[in-house]
């Protein structure tokens, strides 16, 4: 018997080791209807909800949502936003509904959710969920007919990266590390049980088109491509900054290292007098002297979260146009005929 439950605990252990990499991300309809409704009803302001669900071999499978409260006041936000949680998983788990916690929901506009913030909050996350995803629901895509979900994780390497606090130019070589290697998307599924599945086909109209089709051909993207813009803007004011940033440390690192080579021919030429003397050489070394005392190299992590927001705008500018033009050509045709 106690050799049956040691192999039955090793083989627990041996799973856990090789779990198998997360491939998608399955999504129940409801849970998605509420994640849309939360974040539209309180659209442009930002908002956030916990995802419960099961985390089953490859398939990361969420089941069920709810909001987290919008506070105007900064006071005891975390606190009470705790509390409220614990509370909300005990009244799931006494109805008997999945509580286990595999991510959390946010919304964001145009795209513009690569911060810090997110990848405190995913680290935070990773402390007691080894696997947690995060879905991105933009609600200004909507109008241009696209559900614009999208389910994000940190990649291990930018984890092993972050926790050791090193994003220096050195390191980052030494990785193989890009900025698109910060975050991996995961593939959702939006399943539904087959009562639903029944219901929704008893509900689809006979015509061959919907209002949504007709809203597809709406070629009025000029608020959208505005809005990317001012953005994409911002971001490249952004990264300006952060490039001046490290232009000022390698014209640092320049002068110190030009300063050491100084001190160094004059320390040696005392050194060749003071041989000639007989008597002891200094040391080519002085760690009190102030110009031999490294510069930090300023971290690239916010450099490369900028430079995913203008890839992000650009990506979003080029399918906006590249839509418009197909409605335009579209419509040509339409027209002649």
């Amino acid at each position: 018997m106690a050799t049956m439950a040691r192999s039955f605990l090793q083989a627990i252990s041996k799973d856990e080791v090789v779990a198998p990499p997360l491939r998608v991300v399955q999504i129940e309809g409801l849970a998605v209807l509420k994640i849309i409704k939360h974040c539209k009803e309180f659209a442009p302001t930002l908002v956030t909800g916990q995802l419960l669900g099961l985390d089953v071999g490859s398939v990361l499978e969420v089941t069920n949502c709810f909001p987290f409260p919008v506070r105007d006041d900064d006071e005891e936000i975390e606190a009470d936003g705790a509390n409220y949680q614990l509370e909300m998983m005990r009244c799931l788990r006494e109805v008997n509904v999945d509580n286990n916690t595999v991510g959390w929901y946010q919304s964001t506009v145009l795209g513009s959710y690569q911060t810090v913030e997110l990848i405190e909050t995913f680290m935070n996350y990773q402390e007691n969920i080894k696997r947690c995803v995060c879905i991105i629901y933009d609600p200004s895509k909507a109008d241009l007919g696209a559900l614009a979900l999208k389910a994000l994780k940190l990649s291990d390497s930018f984890m092993e990266l972050y926790r050791g606090g090193n994003f220096t130019g050195e390191k980052l070589r030494e990785k193989n590390f890009s900025w698109m290697d910060i975050f991996e998307e995961i593939p959702i599924k939006v399943s539904n049980s087959a009562l639903v599945s029944a219901f929704m086909t008893e509900l689809e109209t006979d015509a061959p088109v919907s209002q949504g089709d007709y809203d597809r051909l709406h070629s009025s993207t000029t608020p959208f491509l505005e809005n990317n813009m001012e953005f994409l803007i911002k971001c490249m004011d952004d990264l300006s900054m952060e490039q001046q940033k490290f232009q000022y440390y390698y014209r640092n690192l320049s002068r110190q290292q030009a300063q050491q080579q100084a001190w160094l021919q004059k320390r040696r030429t005392e050194n060749m007098a003071r041989k000639s003397a007989g008597e002891e050489p200094l040391s080519e070394e002085d760690p009190s002297n102030p110009i031999f005392k490294p510069i930090p190299e300023p971290s690239r992590l916010e450099s490369f979260l900028i430079t995913n927001q203008v890839s992000n705008f650009c990506g979003q500018i080029n399918g906006v146009a590249g839509q418009n033009f197909s409605r335009l050509y579209l419509t040509k045709a339409l027209h002649d005929n």
